[in-house]
């Protein structure tokens, strides 16, 4: 947002110089960006061409001297047809930046003759496009004084970065109204316009909408017998000086109310209108000519304004160029209406239109200032363009129901820090519009209408800090915690480290997938439900929040291997999302594994084999990831269960579930069904893995970083081996919980170390070998007592899987 310093002075009665004024936005939230103080034009002076004499070597030149009121005129070599004597103009001396045509004078030999500066057009000091000759001022123009100061080119150009939260400050009144809150000056209220009023506006207009908020307003005037010469030099400077090129009065008119009060104006040529006008959405692929001599093909989705020969304009963004106004627009009709800032934004977006109404309309302007700005800009175009204006037409509007803000004055101490008095809080309150009623310690705050950004009581208490100060907030240290070791993060975030690290350990890459996937693959993944449909998706692909981290690892895995590196392990701590709650976010722990990148190491070598590595990934694998993942979590793998089989994306066969008692699941892992690939275009031998790190249950014993102490037994480790004969569809791991069950005090381990079917243990049976470790913790053990535990340990194998000693 670009604004110059007079024309802040014309909303804000202040003595403050342009330093103050810029450290005052920046303090209240309006970050002054940039700052042209206008010193390239300070060298500038006015001078007086005394005499004009035609160049020797040249027919088109003429040699002038030049009074610059500094003592003896200088020669300058010029080739303006209007250089005379007696002309009054600007003058450069070498040395001169002139930023019109980009050149710093020095003194120079033109045709034979030394020119020692130059006499500047209109274009070399940026007025305007005009380069048909200098400067002609008038001859009472005070000579050897600076050129900028008389012209008005020394006016501070400031900007600001505007955030989209602040569309009242799109406006340099709003700006202003900012200022004078902050103590800055007194706000200057324009008197309400008043002329005369001649008639009724022939063109009518309906709103034949579905939805009455495309446009909740519309309001319209016709100014009969306008002069649409050029704008009067002040507007002009204006705006060429914040970037804009003056066309016509009409069109000038509506720039200048667009920044000056943030009200984004339209005017068509009203002999160029054919019957009424209609605010309506476009029929599927109507095309519109606009004001940037670009045609658009439009949607339903785009509301415009039309008569009985089509579309004239796009609402809210862009005029059509067929009823521009032009030098001959006799009768003109001014256009002042509000349109629905998400649909604005969203037209905008899908036709590449970037204009300074779009920018206002889908930020939100002022719905109260729909009819007084039709008013301001009738007044502007009667001062201007003269004419006779008819009565306005005004259709749809019904009125701002202001918001009411329940706002506890305590809420500033407890947000911000501020010691900021009640009565401080309801005074700035006021001076930036709101109005508060009550009293005590909770007060009613409406909204003013042209701050729709506010919409609770944080809100009010982020314009008490802006205004009362940021930088009155005293910097403080962090308190201490009451202990050295206290615990600062969270158990999900220790978790989520850990799990980082143990997987990382393993050998697996860290990879950041998106958080969004195609509906297709988020079906595939037990997701795609509507409450998770992004509405505003950065691509049409990427339309679903993700179930899972599978498929944008799978994805990624796959990328590697197209581009020749099929041997990837890659893993992600990340959310996934259930459903559009906060407890549907997840924290998961996934990862993949593609072609031999096993733990034991990626590709063909000799040394591999004997490893282990060298194979293709599998189930085993996979199980492996997780369980680091859940050990290094903290959780006791004694009470870790897992079960055959996993969700639907799973290979039915190879495929497990982790769980913590009956109902607790902690993730799944395996080889990945063939469809499921097939459906992702994912090829090669292929196994993952997800963790649930919020599922983990919290430890029961308090968080400590003391590790407890190490007890060692005198005693001598003691193995043992077992093998049962059980059916085939009993778990190994089955036999392992029995196995350790059997005395929690002794058996320390158990370890399953080979199977065996075949004829020999019977049909449908199998052979699972175990290891058993005993460890002695009182007493070296006697035969009786060894012979004592392997019965229990028998007896609890057959009890809970039918097994029974292999002879």
């Amino acid at each position: 947002m670009k604004f110059t310093l007079s024309w802040l002075k014309e909303h804000l009665e202040t003595d403050a110089g342009l330093d103050e004024i810029c450290t005052r936005l920046t303090e209240i939230g309006l970050e002054v960006e940039d700052v042209d103080d206008k010193a390239a034009f300070k060298p500038f002076v006015i001078a007086r061409v005394v005499s004009a004499e035609k160049h020797p070597q040249a027919d088109r030149l003429k040699v002038l001297m030049v009074d610059t009121g500094s003592g003896a005129p200088v020669q300058v070599v010029c080739g303006a047809p209007n250089a005379r004597a007696g002309l009054v103009g600007a003058f450069a001396a070498p040395g001169t930046y002139v930023p019109g045509i980009d050149v710093t004078l020095a003194v120079g030999n033109i045709r034979g003759v030394e020119s020692h500066g130059m006499m500047c057009s209109e274009k070399e000091l940026q007025i305007s496009d005009s380069h048909d000759g200098i400067i002609d001022l008038p001859e009472d123009a005070p000579v050897g004084q600076s050129y900028a100061a008389y012209a008005h080119l020394d006016d501070p150009l400031i900007e600001i970065n505007l955030t989209p939260n602040r569309p009242d400050c799109t406006s340099i009144h709003g700006i202003a109204r900012d200022l004078a809150a902050s103590g800055l000056g007194t706000l200057k209220m324009r008197p309400a316009p008043s002329f005369a009023v001649e008639g009724e506006t022939p063109v009518k207009l309906t709103l034949d909408l579905d939805d009455p908020k495309l446009c909740p307003g519309f309001a319209l005037r016709l100014v009969r017998g306008v002069r649409n010469g050029p704008s009067p030099r002040w507007m002009q400077q204006r705006l060429i000086a914040i970037g804009l090129r003056p066309i016509n009065a009409l069109v000038d008119v509506t720039n200048y109310m667009t920044f000056d009060q943030g009200r984004p104006i339209h005017v068509f040529d009203a002999a160029k209108i054919n019957g009424n006008l209609a605010v309506r959405r476009a029929a599927e692929g109507e095309t519109v000519l606009a004001l940037d001599q670009r045609e658009y093909k439009l949607s339903p989705n785009n509301v415009v304004i039309s008569d009985e020969n089509g579309i004239e304009s796009i609402g809210g963004i862009m005029g059509g160029e067929h009823s521009g106004c032009d030098e001959n627009t006799v009768d003109v009709l001014i256009e002042s209406a509000l349109w629905d800032p998400m649909n604005i934004a969203k037209s905008g977006r899908s036709l590449g239109i970037i204009t300074d109404a779009r920018y206002r309309f889908e930020r939100g302007v002022d719905p109260e200032y729909m009819v007084p700005g039709l008013e301001r800009t009738t007044e502007l175009v009667l001062e201007l363009c003269g004419g006779k204006a008819a009565k306005a037409e005004i259709v749809g509007y019904q009125g701002y129901e202001p918001k009411i803000v329940d706002f506890p004055y305590s809420e500033v101490k407890r947000l911000t820090g501020l010691d900021v008095s009640n009565e401080e809080s309801n005074t700035i309150l006021t001076r930036l519009g709101f109005t508060v009623s009550g009293s005590g310690e909770r007060v009613s705050v409406a909204v003013p209408s042209w701050r729709p950004d506010v919409d609770g009581k944080a809100d009010l208490v982020e314009e008490v800090m802006r205004i009362h100060g940021v930088d009155n907030i005293k910097p403080a240290p962090l308190e201490s915690h009451a202990a050295v070791n206290g615990k600062i993060l969270t158990t999900l975030q220790i978790r989520t480290r850990l799990a980082k690290r143990a997987l990382a350990a393993r050998g697996m890459l860290e990879a950041v997938t998106w958080s969004f996937i195609p509906e297709d693959q988020a079906k595939l993944f037990g997701g795609g439900s509507p409450a998770l449909k992004l509405a505003n998706p950065i691509a049409a692909e990427m339309s679903d929040m993700r179930p899972s981290l599978l498929p944008g690892l799978l994805s990624a895995a796959q990328r590697n291997a197209d581009k020749g590196y099929g041997d990837v392990a890659l893993f992600e701590v990340s959310g996934t999302y259930e459903n559009d709650r906060p407890e549907g976010q997840r924290r998961v722990a996934g990862g993949i594994r593609r072609g031999t990148a096993s733990l034991a190491g990626a590709g063909r070598a000799w040394s591999n084999a004997a490893k282990g590595g060298g194979k293709p990934v599998d189930v085993f694998d996979a199980k492996a990831d997780a369980l680091a993942v859940i050990e290094a979590c903290g959780l006791p793998m004694g009470n870790i269960q897992i079960e055959q089989g996993g969700p639907a994306w799973y290979h039915p066969g190879r495929s497990g579930t982790i769980k913590m008692g009956p109902k607790v699941v902690l993730g799944y892992f395996g080889e990945f069904h063939p469809l499921t690939l097939e459906s992702l275009d994912v090829s090669g031998a292929l196994c993952g893995f997800e963790v649930y790190v919020d599922a983990m249950p919290e430890a029961k014993r308090k968080a400590t970083r003391t590790k407890p102490a190490l007890e060692l037994s005198p005693f001598q480790l003691v193995r043992r081996d077992f093998a049962f004969v059980v059916d085939k569809t009993v778990e190994a791991g089955a036999i392992v919980k029995a196995a350790t069950g059997a005395d929690r005090k002794l058996v320390t381990a158990v370890n399953v170390f080979d199977i065996f079917e075949g004829a020999s243990v019977g049909d449908g049976k199998k052979s699972v070998a175990i290891e058993v470790q005993i460890q002695p913790v009182e007493r070296t053990l006697t035969d009786e007592d060894f012979e004592a535990l392997t019965q229990k340990i028998v007896a609890s194998v057959a009890k809970f899987t039918g097994g029974v000693l292999r002879s």
